[in-house]
């Protein structure tokens, strides 16, 4: 039951962004939350890697769907610290279960974006069993996957930053005129005139029109840091993803949990689109 809840998560995100940003800015229930979010995510990983592995072999396919997971969890541990670290010094109000979530969601959807393109990635295993396209395809689709859901991840911290609208008063209605007695003078049969008064002022406790206020200065500067963090984010999951290594095991080479730490992940892409 509980896996059926954490994969049906994702629907809910896409369906109901908003209601899924509200419940993380009112900070409501964010515990069962981000655990059935980490859930699908580990899983929709977990079945990705096994076909990433499942070039060089079942061993390599075990071992991808068991590292791939565990690479995403540790670069969140790795730069989850430092996201909340950036709030608190320009005054963002986020406590540390509302970060965990929000990346928490940008992570789910990067996640079920990879396993949705894992058909496409088997299809050219099977009709082009070619190592170092099968690699680069699969890099590129970790890469977009990765900034959809990084879009979903400033598309919720903007919505964490938007002061809270204050409900609107409705306007006083205008007096209407009565007429007042008057002496003037001697009316008919000496009864006193009566005109009618001028109309009353409107009440000035009536809400005026409000003009937009422009975004104050800590949460542009919250969201320009924001995006300092992605490039991090980026960074460390790279390098982690080359100390990890192999997923999609080389067929020249035995089969190895880890490989030596030699080079870095760029140098290897540039030479693998060389080698082509």
């Amino acid at each position: 039951m509980a896996s059926a809840q954490s994969l049906l998560v994702i629907e809910r995100i896409l369906r109901d962004r908003a209601g899924v940003w509200e419940q993380i800015r009112d900070d409501r229930d964010l515990g069962p939350l981000t655990g059935q979010l980490l859930a699908s995510a580990a899983i929709s990983l977990a079945l990705y890697g096994a076909v990433l592995g499942a070039s060089n072999g079942a061993l390599q396919a075990v071992a991808s769907a068991v590292k791939l997971p565990i690479l995403l969890l540790v670069t969140l541990v790795i730069c989850l610290p430092t996201l909340y670290l950036f709030n608190l010094v320009f005054g963002a109000r986020l406590s540390i279960r509302q970060a965990v979530a929000l990346v928490s969601v940008a992570v789910t959807v990067m996640s079920t974006l990879c396993l949705a393109f894992a058909p496409i990635s088997l299809f050219f295993l099977v009709t082009a069993p070619h190592y170092s396209f099968y690699k680069l395809l699969n890099v590129a689709i970790m890469t977009l996957t990765a900034f959809v859901g990084l879009k979903f991840l400033v598309g919720g911290m903007r919505s964490m930053n938007q002061p809270a609208i204050p409900p609107s008063v409705p306007a006083a209605q205008p007096v209407a005129a009565q007429p007042v007695p008057a002496m003037v003078g001697a009316g008919h049969e000496g009864q006193p005139a009566a005109l009618p008064a001028a109309d009353a002022p409107a009440p000035t406790n009536g809400a005026a029109p409000m003009r937009p206020l422009p975004p104050a200065p800590e949460r542009q500067a919250s969201m320009a840091l924001l995006y300092v963090w992605i490039v991090v984010f980026g960074f460390v999951g790279t390098q982690l993803a080359w100390t990890l290594r192999p997923f999609v095991g080389s067929p020249g080479e035995p089969f190895a949990i880890f490989r030596h730490i030699e080079g870095n992940f760029y140098v290897d892409i540039v030479r693998t689109l060389f080698g082509l």
